[in-house]
């Protein structure tokens, strides 16, 4: 699986990188035709209480692509939201495909 992490206007520690890394790729433990997956870092200007991290996962599979958006107090708590709501649906997009 290819993935590519994009920081939108700013500049993301390699801890970071290597943490979003490190979670995607558990995503082929689950569904093994996964072609990419693309994970974009943003800061909310527009929240006035803390919770400004935003994190959105596009993982692209043959033939579906599959997109999650998670904000949070950090990037790391965004990215395991996200994360798990992509693998949720992948189990279900693999579980409907195993019936038919």
């Amino acid at each position: 699986m290819n993935i590519k992490i994009h920081s939108v206007r700013f500049d993301a520690d390699k801890r970071l990188i290597e943490f979003i890394e490190e979670k995607t790729s558990k995503l082929e433990v689950f569904y093994d035709d996964i072609i990419k997956a693309e994970v974009f870092l943003r800061l909310d200007k527009d929240t006035t209480d803390r919770e400004n991290k935003l994190v959105e996962v596009k993982l692209e599979i043959a033939g579906n692509t599959f997109f999650s958006k998670k904000q949070c107090k950090t990037f790391e708590e965004a990215t395991d939201l996200a994360i798990e709501a992509t693998k949720k649906q992948l189990l279900k997009y693999k579980d409907k495909v195993r019936k038919n």
